[in-house]
């Protein structure tokens, strides 16, 4: 669990960021729940199981023409589960390429891109996630977070009080907006969010 931090900025210690970001979406969408194949269906049973080889063997089996936005999504998530970046960004492009404004893939190529620090790449792919579900908490979280790799706090700032206003009770966003205040010398500021985190984090502790 998380220290308490409340008098970190009355006494001048060092305040860093905490900033993590939310990994891989892996969950299936609606959209799809419909029309679905049934390899596709049996994919994910094996995959919700941790059974991810053979999960791989059934969608190898559905021709690439007929794989939809979520096959291609899956197969991406298990490259990523057997550390294979670069099979797993190749697998998340066709899932876009599928469906264009299926904000999943962008998500997860984000995530990786910022996992392998690079920033600019990763913010260009969090803003496609939220341009395509625009109440996407976690998106303007990472895109948050990327922007404090960047210093650029104001744009950090904005863009947490956006996953806020949409995800009330994640306490680490509270404790990064008071970070991005801290490095604007926005004392008064910061230490508010800090007590909010801290009074959450108390809470959670119960």
């Amino acid at each position: 669990m998380k220290k308490i931090l409340t008098a970190l900025l009355i006494i001048g210690m060092t305040f860093t960021s905490n900033c993590y970001a939310i990994s891989l979406i892996k969950d299936k969408p609606a959209s799809e729940q419909i029309q679905d194949n049934p390899k596709s269906q049996q994919s994910r049973a094996l995959y919700a199981q941790n059974d991810i080889d053979k999960a791989l063997e059934l969608l190898e089996q559905i021709p690439e023409d007929e794989r939809s936005a979520q096959d291609w999504l899956l197969i991406g998530n298990i490259m990523q589960d057997k550390e294979e970046i670069d099979k797993a960004l190749y697998m998340f492009n066709k899932s876009a390429q599928k469906e264009p404004k299926f904000y999943k893939p962008h998500y997860n190529m984000g995530y990786i891109y910022l996992s392998k620090n690079q920033p600019n790449m990763a913010l260009e792919e969090f803003k496609l996630a939220v341009k395509y579900k625009n109440d996407f908490s976690y998106g303007y979280y990472n895109i948050g977070c990327v922007y404090l790799k960047l210093k650029k706090y104001s744009q950090a700032r904005y863009n947490f009080f956006r996953s806020l206003s949409l995800r009330a009770n994640e306490p680490d966003v509270y404790y990064n907006i008071a970070y991005t205040y801290k490095m604007q010398n926005k004392e008064k500021q910061a230490q508010t969010y800090l007590d909010l985190y801290n009074q959450m984090m108390e809470n959670h502790e119960l």
